[in-house]
């Protein structure tokens, strides 16, 4: 090309691409901390920020003249979230059970075992707000490689209190909430790779580097998310987040030690270019000596912070001269526990066990969420409120029940309850359990239906962090699926016994012999 052609060329076209990167943000932040059990907490924070946009309102989403011409903020998504109109979304994809009495609260808090989905949607669409989701979810399990499909209408519900938004573009105008949630589907690999893909580096730079997955998918807990969200001041917001504990007594029980090499089998060679921001944050231990290694940018209220951007090539280790001495003891900022039990050894009846317990002194309001799928039906006038053996039924303050339509609807129980100081609160309740058709039995039939995890949430006015009970497995009617392998094998053997007989007498020739005298 003539050098003046190539000047000319990048005269034109420079400004515009650095007015896109202008009005695209992109951070990343590692969050490491020790736990008191040994293991180590990591959380990793990959921040797209759409300056100054807002979210697609119903009536133009179909609009065909939006350039969407990005460079840091994923195309892909960015689609998705035009094409339905979406205000608010957040996906989460998690293995294990989460344990709040030793990790604490996880910085992110959609830790509930195996998928969740929910969205805010604006109405007043040529499509409705239904139609947009089922859009949403099968757009998104394409893109994620997940069983995205199977959240559909029987496993759809809308409980608003406990999924409140962030922030409306259109207050004017009316929004509505779905949610869903598949305990079933677990986060692997192959959900990982599209998510590394909606990165600005992928993992060849910054700290997605350390996103090994022969090391993430080995931890005790795992589980990826993604979160867009609008802030009025500022734009859309995509936040692609992935937490871990792992566990670096298990290799050598004797020491807690830990580095980026040892937990992640990687390090950090050099940082993203396109990065505004890109640090590591250390929770420093409090009380015991330790050694921590190189020397931070900056240490802040317990916290080194690194600077990726600044440190060059890094391996962050964490080091005590003291051996490790395991630990029992609940975190103090856990003053609220959740146990729930299904009880009941028959196929047909059982029980819906919850004890809450709270530590502190003065009573807590929670909010109590139950979505079961229509296999599941709960029996509310058995609900019961017990403390310490004494029927309660005055801590009841608000319900919302929605019973459930055989094939068509799920379950939505919304109770809130107020918990008295430093006690117990029991509550069970009757349920009973479908019997399916044999087609609508799962492959693995006998191992029984996974029912998703219960929510609660705090209403004393704090930031509202939702708490996941774990998934429970339930029990059905099982029909004898060898038995028409046995109808099939009798069946065939009668067959070709008696065909063999008839056949064999109707090709044989019988010659009579003389006997010899």
């Amino acid at each position: 090309m003539n050098p003046k052609c190539r000047r000319l060329w990048f005269s034109l076209f420079l400004p515009l691409a650095v007015l896109s990167l202008h009005n695209e943000v992109f951070d990343e932040q590692l969050n490491i901390r020790s736990l008191p059990d040994g293991k180590v907490a990591s959380r990793f924070s990959f921040t797209t920020v759409l300056v100054g946009a807002s979210p697609p309102t119903p009536q133009n989403h179909s609009s065909q003249d939006d350039p969407r011409h990005y460079s840091l903020f994923p195309l892909a998504l960015g689609q998705i979230l035009h094409e339905y109109a979406v205000t608010e979304m957040h996906l989460t994809l998690n293995a294990g059970k989460w344990n709040y009495d030793h990790w604490g609260y996880p910085d992110e808090d959609g830790v509930g075992t195996g998928a969740e989905l929910w969205a805010w949607m604006g109405d007043g669409a040529v499509s409705t707000v239904d139609e947009r989701w089922r859009g949403l979810r099968n757009a998104l399990a394409g893109l994620f490689c997940a069983s995205l499909g199977s959240l559909d209408e029987l496993r759809t519900t809308s409980p608003t209190m406990m999924f409140a938004p962030g922030a409306l573009s259109n207050r004017t105008s009316t929004h509505s909430l779905r949610h869903a949630s598949l305990p079933s589907e677990h986060v692997c690999t192959e959900n990982l790779t599209p998510f590394l893909k909606l990165l600005p580096c992928k993992s060849l730079s910054g700290i997605a580097t350390l996103l090994n997955p022969h090391r993430l998918f080995d931890a005790d807990w795992h589980g990826m998310g993604l979160h867009v969200s609008w802030l009025p001041q500022q734009g859309v917001q995509v936040k692609l987040t992935f937490q871990t504990i792992s566990d670096p007594l298990r290799p050598q029980s004797s020491s807690r030690d830990w580095s980026f090499a040892s937990v992640f089998e990687r390090t950090i060679q050099r940082s993203c270019p396109v990065a505004t921001s890109s640090q590591i944050v250390v929770a420093l231990p409090f009380g015991v000596p330790y050694t921590i290694n190189p020397q931070p940018s900056l240490v802040d209220q317990g916290h080194a912070i690194f600077d990726v951007v600044q440190s060059g090539p890094l391996d962050v280790s964490l080091h005590w001269p003291s051996g490790f001495q395991y630990s029992t003891t609940r975190l103090a900022e856990t003053t609220f526990s959740v146990r729930r039990t299904l009880k009941g050894y028959t196929q047909d009846n059982g029980q819906l066990s919850v004890l809450l317990r709270n530590d502190e002194d003065s009573p807590v309001n929670i909010a109590y969420l139950e979505t079961m799928p229509w296999i599941i039906q709960l029996y509310l006038h058995t609900l019961t409120l017990e403390v310490d053996g004494v029927s309660r039924n005055d801590l009841l303050q608000n319900i919302t029940y929605i019973p459930p339509v055989p094939h068509s609807r799920a379950t939505l129980f919304q109770i809130v309850l107020q918990i008295p100081s430093r006690s117990t609160l029991k509550l069970t309740m009757d349920i009973t359990k479908a019997f399916l058709r044999y087609t609508e039995h799962p492959p693995d039939a006998q191992r029984g239906w996974d029912l998703p995890p219960a929510v609660f949430v705090r209403l004393d006015g704090r930031p509202q962090r939702r708490i996941y009970a774990p998934a429970l497995l339930v029990d059905l009617a099982t029909p004898d699926f060898s038995m028409p392998y046995n109808v099939i094998i009798f069946t065939c053997s009668l067959i070709a016994f008696i065909f063999g007989s008839v056949f064999n007498y109707l090709t044989r020739r019988f010659i009579v012999l003389p006997v010899p005298s």
